[in-house]
């Protein structure tokens, strides 16, 4: 099973997409472009709460890698 992580390389804003296009192996832009035509058709703003909230939980590998206790 494969984790999700924000990426750290393919990013544009937090990460979001390009993490989820590396864990399903698919090319991080067309995650963008599904967002973006899931925001057009539900409304930008429950689109733009989701990112918010994933981008809060979602760690970063690093951040797994090496907790700060």
């Amino acid at each position: 099973m494969t984790r999700l992580y924000r990426s750290e390389t393919n990013k544009k804003l937090a990460g979001i997409c390009g993490g989820i296009g590396e864990m399903k192996d698919v090319d991080p832009t067309i995650v963008r472009l599904m967002l973006v035509t899931i925001a057009l058709i539900t409304g930008v703003f429950p689109c733009i709460a989701a990112y918010l909230i994933a981008w809060w939980i979602i760690p970063t590998q690093r951040e797994v890698a090496s907790p700060t206790s």
